[in-house]
């Protein structure tokens, strides 16, 4: 049996599936009213920011809160977090208040 016809060759790059694509990719509906989209896993902070929309920070290490957003009425911190998976397809984001910020 030829073994180079069952295997792809070391270190080729494979595309995915468009079934694949498609069910990884997240819409993100922003405070802004602006949507994206992404996929599970990518930080909220890059997200974010290819989307134009600017998320406050400040110590970048989960600690301080600056950067709390609600994700369907769920408080993360997107410095520290990653787009979670949505089995509908899309998010919420709101910017989480703080009257100390």
């Amino acid at each position: 049996m030829n073994q180079r016809a069952l295997h792809p060759p070391k270190g080729a790059v494979l595309p995915l599936s468009t079934m694949e694509n498609q069910q990884s990719a997240i819409t993100i509906q922003w405070p802004n009213g602006s949507q994206s989209q992404c996929s599970k896993g990518d930080d909220w902070l890059g997200a974010a920011q290819a989307a134009g929309v600017h998320i406050p920070t400040g110590c970048l290490g989960g600690s301080c809160g600056a950067c709390e957003i609600e994700v369907n009425g769920q408080t993360v911190r997107a410095c520290i977090s990653t787009v979670p998976a949505s089995s509908s397809g899309s998010l919420r984001v709101e910017f989480a208040t703080d009257p100390y910020w």
